[in-house]
């Protein structure tokens, strides 16, 4: 397993660890983070949340001591890296697992000589990504019927 990043106990989450997906279990269990938090906590339709890039995107699933508490994926768009679904459990959020996705899915851009990454965040998580850095480059539009802005980050 390539695990991207480690982090020992940390605001009272024992141990979180992100890895790369690299086999059908860890596919799945990200498939199983963002079922839990786009299709039943928001109320995005299974036909929508899953589509013909989960096939080709690079996969991350973030796991609490090996279970499955987040997930991102990345895809090469254009020479821009596009990052997508990005998710951690409500149990897990506000504890910095939503960084270690991002510092993960941004090592991966980066890997493959990407120097500026994009994603569509929902308007009430801008915030979080302007700490990281992303910059709002759009006005605010719906996808699956939530507010979304599409920010930026040269990496």
């Amino acid at each position: 397993m390539d695990c991207i990043r480690n982090i020992p106990f940390r605001k009272g989450i024992r141990n979180l660890n992100v890895l790369a997906v690299n086999h059908e279990q860890q596919l799945q269990d990200a498939f199983i983070v963002r079922k839990l938090v786009f299709v039943e906590e928001q109320q995005v339709s299974a036909e929508e949340e899953y589509d013909e890039f989960d096939a080709t995107a690079n996969h991350v699933v973030l796991y609490d001591e090996g279970v499955p508490v987040g997930a991102g994926r990345i895809r090469e768009v254009e020479d821009i890296g596009k990052m997508e679904r990005i998710c951690v459990l409500s149990s897990h959020r506000g504890k910095g697992a939503g960084r270690l996705i991002m510092e993960a899915l941004e090592e991966l851009a980066a890997q493959k000589n990407l120097h500026k990454v994009k994603l569509h965040a929902q308007t009430h998580a801008e915030p979080f990504y302007q700490k990281l850095g992303y910059k709002t480059v759009s006005d605010v539009f719906m996808e699956a019927n939530i507010p979304h802005v599409v920010m930026v980050k040269a990496i």
